[in-house]
């Protein structure tokens, strides 16, 4: 079995030293072995391990969710889901972008011909554009959602303070932010459900429910209930 060190495992993946350090750091790739100097040596099973995590944080899970999927019981599954998800959504987007090019060509040829352009034709550009414009909207969304959330847990924490020095416009404006956090939360959430690792089961747990779960915008800790297991359930687009 060959072995790395840790400037060659970041060589591989395309990361830098200290992120891989850093993963060790944070218990979720340690190294196979130590040489006598003190130097991390990995194997080809921590090789997989960490190409595997940089997969996962590129599709957007936090480095806490992956740790805490991969030591889950059922962790193999759990992963199986998630990339299974992706590789849905990958597709989805490569047939759209193909339509799209193609359109683009048949719009390219008929103006190099001067020949007139389609009235149909000019509507699919119209809406390839206006598309762009959902996409560029969906993310601003989801800076604005990862900002309130921040912005609620710090308030949290100065909640106490608040109240004790008697600020009340300083809590009433800590309500007001929990409450946009929660309208944007539904938006965000009202098109989600959740797949059990267990029973491959699909449900779509109350907002409530979902919104104080712990858990990123892949997997949440949920319980399924159809079988009553309580894991990492996988999030998707409901169809």
């Amino acid at each position: 079995m060959s072995n790395y060190t840790t400037g060659e495992m970041a060589k591989m993946c395309n990361i830098s030293v200290r992120t891989v350090q850093f993963y060790d750091q944070k218990g979720v790739l340690h190294p196979s072995a130590e040489s006598e100097g003190g130097r991390r040596i990995y194997n080809n099973d921590d090789l997989t391990k960490l190409r595997l995590i940089c997969t996962l944080k590129s599709i957007g899970l936090s480095l806490n969710s992956i740790k805490s999927v991969m030591e889950s019981e059922l962790s193999e599954k759990i992963l199986t889901l998630l990339l299974n998800e992706q590789v849905k959504t990958l597709s989805n987007e490569i047939d759209e972008r193909q339509k799209q090019l193609e359109r683009i060509i048949v719009i390219k040829e008929s103006i190099t011909g001067k020949a007139s352009v389609p009235a149909n034709t000019i509507l699919d550009v119209e809406h390839i554009m206006e598309k762009k414009s959902i996409v560029r909207n969906k993310k601003k969304l989801t800076m604005i959602y990862v900002g309130v959330g921040i912005a609620a847990a710090l308030g949290l924490l100065f909640m106490v303070w608040l109240v004790v020095s008697r600020i009340w416009w300083g809590l009433a404006i800590y309500i007001s932010v929990a409450i946009i956090s929660l309208f944007i939360s539904a938006f965000s959430l009202k098109d989600t459900e959740f797949i059990c690792p267990k029973c491959d089961s699909v449900f779509k747990p109350s907002l409530i429910r979902t919104f104080f779960s712990t858990g990123g915008n892949k997997v949440r800790w949920m319980t399924c209930p159809e079988c009553g297991y309580r894991d990492w359930c996988v999030l998707r687009k409901k169809k």
